[in-house]
């Protein structure tokens, strides 16, 4: 999407490995560092929501050192939501501590763990929030886990381009010590997040119309927590569809008794 930088052609973008999905950047040096980090370790697929000083953007081509592919091949988002649609596994990049009950996983072990996923053929990602506040709790409940690097527990700020090539050296280590595996054979797969989304709003529309939700100071916080305790489940597509058909099933059957009142 961004022009291409008239210096040098430079190496095209690689495909496969995690998405990098960039929430609210704020400038577009940094976005320019990130994909920067990102062609240093193979990957390629940048996602960026709402960038703050609009896009294509030449500060972020001046900032990529001839990183000019992957920025060409970024694709804008207007939600969160939008970009993680058709992921199935993402983890969030944060060091804030949450009121969620989340996995929280070093940059290694997130890393070996993407590394299986995408060998049985899934499709996971890396999210990231704005410098200067990090992912806001919305945001943060469409993740499987946190990552968190262990540092200087007196000093652990990264800006936003240490944090994603923190994530993608570890990423690009993983595969030298990961062995071959086929990708695996089922009848069914893990649910994409478009999937688990159309649920979670399925669910909430049904809640809401029978009142479940009616408090509306708490309706948030209760709507994160259901949709916490889903994503922990590590639902597959069978299993979402299946869930979806017993909201229908209770839904009909509550509108149903209230046909036969009236």
């Amino acid at each position: 999407m961004a022009r291409r930088n008239p210096r040098s052609p430079g190496p095209a973008a690689p495909s496969g490995g995690p998405a990098i999905v960039l929430v609210d950047p704020q400038l577009g040096e940094n976005i320019g560092m990130v994909a920067r980090a990102m062609l240093n370790c193979g990957l390629g697929d940048l996602r960026l929501v709402r960038p703050r000083d609009g896009w294509p953007s030449e500060p972020a081509l001046a900032a990529s050192a001839g990183a000019d592919a992957v920025l060409e091949a970024a694709r804008l988002f207007d939600t969160t939501a939008e970009a993680v649609a058709e992921l199935d596994l993402v983890y969030a990049a944060t060091v804030r501590e949450r009121d969620m009950i989340k996995p929280t996983l070093t940059p290694n072990r997130a890393a070996v763990e993407m590394r299986r996923h995408s060998a049985k053929g899934g499709f996971p990602g890396f999210l990231f929030g704005p410098e200067a506040v990090g992912l806001a709790n919305d945001d943060l409940a469409l993740a499987d886990a946190i990552v968190t690097a262990p540092l200087n527990p007196e000093f652990d700020s990264l800006n936003l381009a240490q944090a994603v090539m923190l994530v993608s050296y570890e990423w690009f280590q993983a595969g030298d010590a990961m062995p071959e595996t086929q990708m695996a054979t089922a009848a069914t797969r893990l649910a994409t997040k478009g999937e688990l989304l159309g649920l979670f709003e399925h669910l909430e529309r049904e809640l809401d119309e029978s009142g479940f939700l009616h408090v509306k100071e708490k309706r948030p916080i209760m709507v994160r927590n259901l949709r916490n305790l889903l994503q922990r489940a590590g639902l597959t597509e069978q299993e979402v569809r299946t869930l979806r058909g017993v909201i229908a099933s209770l839904t009909k059957r509550r509108q149903g008794g209230k046909g036969q009142k009236s």
